[in-house]
């Protein structure tokens, strides 16, 4: 997995958590933010987008891989992820990370008041994952 500086690392959690504010979340009431870290150090973020037909609902990691990559980018180094509770990204947004990256840092970030801040590798979540041969 890649290392990130001290700064970088709370780049990415700042960008989660004011990514989280934005979230559109009428339904579910969970507001989700995410940020994603570029190979070149450029930081993209995206929050969760709730529609009433649930199966059109955007992840806020998908929003923000997605972000990413409309801008030409396809190297991560690291990704932020606010809820809270702090919970790591669904399988979606797993195998959508996938794509990407054989394994990636991922920052668990609790946005509750005094919340922790965990880390786990992609790969840890998702040791099987479907790929192209």
């Amino acid at each position: 997995m890649n290392h990130l500086t001290a700064e970088q690392r709370q780049q990415l959690i700042d960008a989660a958590l004011e990514a989280r504010r934005q979230a559109y979340a009428p339904y579910s009431n969970f507001s989700v933010g995410a940020a994603v870290m570029t190979a070149d150090g450029r930081v993209f973020a995206g929050c969760n987008v709730e529609n009433v037909s649930y199966g059109l609902t955007n992840c806020a990691e998908r929003t923000a891989i997605f972000a990413a990559v409309a801008a030409g980018q396809r190297q991560f180094m690291a990704l932020a992820v606010a809820t809270d509770g702090g919970y790591s990204p669904c399988g979606a947004c797993r195998q959508v990370l996938a794509e990407f990256c054989e394994d990636l840092p991922i920052l668990v970030v609790d946005a509750c008041p005094d919340g922790q801040v965990s880390e786990v590798g992609l790969a840890e979540l998702l040791p099987l994952r479907f790929r192209r041969k």
